[in-house]
């Protein structure tokens, strides 16, 4: 077995182990103990621990990649004396440093494991209804999409570069297998997976233009649907298991709400302001990390177990409208406004305008979840609240003003050691 799938596979078990002693009124019953002779893996017999290890990968990076996203979007400010994180939020990011590594790394690992596994699992017999190989290829065709939209190139297995449209393109195949075998398996789980891809494959036609692909998808997402990946509070393995989110508010103070996110939301325990976004005044008895910046902290994840939504019948009705165009957008708008204690929309209806309104009531409504960097690529200026190329850093010791990137470069360790680059 390949030593990447073995190193997934290890850690899938030590998750396994933290999950079960949480949910298990009797320690001494477990019978995992976290190690694995190799040699004994049987893919039939192993499918869902394989399986689980790559989609352990996704939920792993996922709020790393959200918060990266946050930085680079303006959903919250750098409170970090680090260099990596308030680069991020210049827009101005270097190649060389370890912050894009990191992220970068993160989406590597789930497109390597859970291709191993779609590898190992589509040849084992009953492929076509494995639940595991539908979550494998859920993985997949998550992890080709954050690349998609994140990064101006992509590289897979040390391959070639590829631009957006084939990571898109790998993306929505991958999500295209995990819906034929989860609503194939005839189960809830498999319904779910198929959901989950149904979501994550409109998204991606609709960043990749495919407006008609996209609203069609869309439109068969139950509006109550909602997937979660799930965190716990494991202090020997927070950074594989724990809500980043949290760790960068509690355990570090990095990241702050920002001025034009707090304009529009509600301070914790009152009741003026969307309560889509929620956050704390300084002196709540959280600082920031670099000493000196006020710190508004974030107050939609409270813990390292916070869950974030990966997919929801929400998310599909805003792929809908914005592909169904102006008069899907405002009856969106309306109802999200209606929903949230807000009147009605009374702006300028022209195309460019609604689209706006469309983009901060989506901001306001998946606020830290990492959907606006692909809403940036694709509408620009329409998204709020993105800092602006030319204008002052808010530190000025040091920092020059907001760069002009709209995607993030490969990191220096990939294009110096992938041959094909």
């Amino acid at each position: 077995m390949p030593f990447l799938l073995r190193t997934a596979l290890r850690r899938t078990l030590a998750v396994a182990a933290i999950v079960a002693a949480y949910g298990c009124n009797d320690f001494l019953s477990v019978s995992n103990t976290g190690t694995v002779d190799v040699g004994e893996i049987d893919p039939a017999r192993d499918a869902e621990t394989l399986s689980l290890s790559s989609f352990q990968d996704l939920v792993a990076t996922y709020s790393f990649q959200a918060m990266y996203v946050a930085w680079f979007t303006g959903e919250t400010i750098a409170t970090e004396t680090f260099q990596g994180p308030n680069d991020f939020a210049r827009r101005a990011i270097l190649d060389n440093d370890g912050d894009i590594n990191t992220v970068f790394g993160g989406l590597s690992d789930a497109i390597v494991s859970s291709g191993q596994v779609i590898d190992v699992l589509s040849a084992a017999p009953g492929a076509d209804t494995s639940l595991a190989l539908a979550r494998a290829e859920l993985v997949s065709g998550y992890a080709f999409e954050l690349m998609a939209e994140e990064f101006c190139v992509g590289t897979v297995r040390v391959g070639p570069a590829l631009d957006s449209a084939a990571m898109l393109d790998s993306a929505q195949a991958h999500f295209t297998r995990a819906i034929a075998i989860g609503q194939a398996s005839g189960t809830a789980t498999g319904t779910a997976f198929a959901n989950a891809a149904l979501v994550g494959r409109a998204r991606a036609e609709l960043q990749a233009g495919k407006k008609t692909e996209a609203a069609t998808d869309a439109a068969v997402v139950p509006a109550d649907f909602v997937f979660n990946l799930t965190y716990a509070d494991d202090p020997a393995n927070r950074d594989r298991v724990g809500n980043q989110f949290w760790a960068r508010t509690f355990g570090r103070g990095s990241i702050s709400v920002s001025e034009g996110f707090r304009s529009l939301g509600r301070i914790v325990d009152s009741t003026s302001g969307d309560p889509r976004v929620l956050y704390k005044l300084p002196g709540s008895g959280l600082s920031a990390q670099d000493g000196v910046t006020p710190f508004y902290a974030q107050a939609k994840y409270t813990s390292y177990a916070a869950p974030m939504r990966l997919a929801s019948g929400l998310e599909a009705k805003y792929i809908a409208a914005e592909a169904n165009g102006p008069s899907a957008e405002l009856a969106l708008i309306d109802e999200r406004r209606a929903a949230n204690g807000q009147p009605a929309y009374s702006g300028p209806t022209d195309d460019a305008s609604v689209l706006a309104e469309l983009m901060t009531q989506k901001s306001l409504d998946f606020f830290l979840e990492g959907k606006r960097m692909g809403d940036f690529r694709r509408n620009g200026a329409a998204v709020p609240f993105v800092p602006v190329p030319g204008t002052p850093y808010f530190k000025t010791n040091g920092y020059g003003p907001i760069g002009d990137q709209t995607c993030w470069p490969l990191p220096i360790q990939e294009t110096s050691n992938n041959p094909n680059l």
